[in-house]
């Protein structure tokens, strides 16, 4: 340190601050305007792109709520979709077994009717047979047993009292 200040030089301090301060003055008047211009424009964009991605961030936010609102609404209507088709496939099941139940006791019906009009038809038929049957018997008989007329009218009489219709 003592040496320092032996080979101290007022004219060359001098002259050292004068250019300091004409440094000084020209950085001041040439570079600080474009490097504090420079600074600020830097921050302002670093600024903006700050909100630009703050805006983005609510606009994502907004987004994921309207998806998750149009989700719900498409899950609800879905389910009301499922619901009123399962409704549509039970009347439509509880229809076709009415209608296969009614059919069904109609053709039931239509039988019955038609096995009580043959089995009509058929004690008809054997009634007939048996009275045609009779009446060729009761003729030969009658004609052999009955040699006057007198004898086949009384015969005649008793069994018309004792015959019952049907």
């Amino acid at each position: 340190m003592d040496q320092l200040l032996n080979d101290f030089s007022p004219g060359l301090f001098f002259m050292q601050v004068i250019i300091l301060l004409i440094i000084l003055f020209l950085l001041g008047k040439f570079a600080w305007k474009p490097i504090l211009a420079s600074l600020t424009e830097r921050e302002e964009g670093i600024q903006n792109a700050l909100d630009a991605a703050e805006e983005a961030k609510k606009e994502m936010q907004n987004l994921q709520a309207d998806n998750d609102r149009l989700l719900k609404e498409a899950r609800a209507e879905r389910d009301a979709m499922l619901k009123e088709a399962r409704e549509i496939k039970d009347k439509i099941v509880a229809d076709a077994k009415e209608e296969a139940s009614e059919e069904a006791a109609k053709l039931i019906e239509n039988a019955k009717a038609s096995i009580e009009q043959e089995k009509q038809a058929a004690l008809a038929h054997v009634k007939k047979q048996v009275a045609d049957l009779s009446i060729g018997i009761a003729q030969t008989v009658v004609k052999k047993e009955l040699a006057s007329q007198d004898d086949q009218l009384k015969l005649v009489e008793g069994m018309l009292e004792d015959v019952t219709l049907n």
